[in-house]
């Protein structure tokens, strides 16, 4: 398989980790690190918090100890991060699918942080092994298997700046079941929580004014804001892989909803200028 083909079948995320190594000068020691990958060469990897500890085997007998980490972002840092993905429901519907959103670098950076390291000094690294050099082809080897890793799950990544996946879900749900779970009502005089099977509002009414309204104030027009797809974005639904058309379910779905969408926003029009009735 070539290197055009192997970057083809990774994901972006995974793809944009294994850039970084890529760009390292040293030509040869990172083809000696690809081979260590890909050979076997990487005993074992398991995570230590947020750091990264690993057995290569190498040219001597006793496999060689590799630990790899990045700076972990804070439980504050951590808590806008989270609160910030808590806006937007495609991050955890795409993130709960295996899928690292596109645009996930937006959330961090408007936090002020980074999710990938920007140079090679930002992941930091040490090996057993005699070579001075940093990283070493046995430290590359490792840097290449993680990258695998991200492909089959993104929470990985994720792991390596502070934060397990079992924790980022149950934070998003903590935060999104707490915006929907309570109504409040204000009044002149108080405020009473209610949860919202205690509301009392008659839904086939609730359109309803039954006051005459001077015709010269109203303006009927088509809506400019945010629809519920804007919000929410692309639906990430699995691709059909035994399909001969080369089409994304995803695509199509929001193709009929957006069309749906028109549909009734041309029929309310009418409806509310009395066409037809």
């Amino acid at each position: 398989m070539t290197t055009y083909t192997l970057q083809a079948s990774r994901e972006w995320w995974s793809q944009r980790w294994l850039d970084l190594l890529d760009s390292y000068r040293f030509k040869k020691r990172l083809e000696r690190a690809r081979i260590y990958s890909r050979q076997g060469n990487v005993l074992s990897i398991e995570f230590k918090g947020a750091k990264v500890l690993a057995r290569v085997q190498g040219s001597e007998e006793e496999p060689y100890k590799v630990s790899l980490s990045l700076d972990p972002f804070s439980d504050e840092e951590w808590g806008y991060v989270i609160e910030t993905m808590s806006q937007k429901a495609v991050f955890a519907a795409k993130l709960l699918a295996g899928e690292m959103p596109q645009n996930i670098e937006e959330v961090f950076t408007s936090n002020g942080l980074s999710l990938f390291p920007f140079t090679l000094s930002d992941v930091h690294s040490k090996c057993s092994c005699p070579d001075k050099a940093n990283p070493c082809k046995h430290v590359g080897a490792v840097y290449y298997q993680l990258g695998d890793r991200f492909s089959e799950d993104p929470f990985v990544l994720f792991q390596l700046r502070g934060r397990t996946k079992e924790k980022i879900i149950s934070d998003l749900r903590q935060l999104r079941s707490a915006k929907f779970e309570v109504k409040v009502i204000e009044t002149s005089e108080t405020k009473l929580p209610i949860s919202s099977t205690q509301s009392n509002i008659k839904l086939d009414s609730f359109w309803q004014y039954n006051q005459p309204i001077e015709s010269s104030l109203v303006v009927i027009a088509p809506s400019t804001s945010e629809t519920l797809l804007d919000i929410l974005g692309a639906i990430p639904l699995a691709k059909d892989e035994e399909s001969s058309v080369n089409l994304n379910s995803s695509d199509v779905v929001m193709k009929y909803l957006e069309t749906l969408y028109k549909e009734v926003s041309q029929k309310a029009m009418l409806a509310a200028m009395n066409v037809g009735s």
